[in-house]
């Protein structure tokens, strides 16, 4: 399936291949950018296939015979350490320093603290908008608490701590308090 929405696929390249093929998603994102996640834990195969598309600038779709020329950026991310990856032979190394032109290293939400009251605003400004409500912030003991916590899921999980605070507050409610 992944291998399918990155590269498309021609009619009657599989059982239940849609009538005039896909298009990909590198089709898609041609002279734009593409950002694909979890780098880490795509197949040997489909990283073939990745390094292919960076050093020739073209993909064939799954099923296909004729290469289509694409201009894509691609950003990756990942949470695994993929220099041990590569040791283990579970990435390759051919395709780690294609990739690794321009490194940002985020570290985990737990080092950084301090940013923790800023996420909280604009997760709750998001929220505001997607739920229709109008919550102001969170109580200083509450941003206490969250700053201490050890947040192994990172942004991901303070945003649906957040989330649900906001789906539990009463309508008449505007600030998230520890409870």
């Amino acid at each position: 399936i992944l291998e399918s929405e990155l590269f498309g696929y021609t009619e009657g390249a599989f059982t239940g291949a849609k009538k005039g093929g896909k298009k990909c998603l590198f089709e898609e994102a041609d002279k734009g950018t593409i950002f694909l996640d979890e780098i880490g834990k795509i197949s040997m195969n489909l990283q073939s296939k990745l390094l292919r598309v960076i050093q020739e600038k073209e993909i064939l779709r799954v099923g296909g015979t004729r290469p289509i020329d694409i201009d894509v950026r691609i950003i990756v991310a990942t949470n695994i350490d993929l220099e041990k990856a590569i040791q283990e032979e579970k990435f390759r190394e051919d395709l780690y320093y294609r990739l690794n032109v321009f490194p940002i290293f985020i570290p985990p939400l737990r080092e950084r603290e301090e940013d923790i009251p800023f996420l909280i605003h604009h997760i709750i400004t998001k929220f505001n908008q997607e739920y229709g409500r109008s919550v102001k912030g969170c109580s200083k003991e509450a941003i206490h608490y969250l700053k201490k916590y050890d947040w192994p899921g990172n942004v991901r999980e303070l945003e649906n701590i957040i989330g649900r605070a906001i789906i539990n507050l009463g309508l008449d409610e505007e600030i998230i308090e520890i409870e």
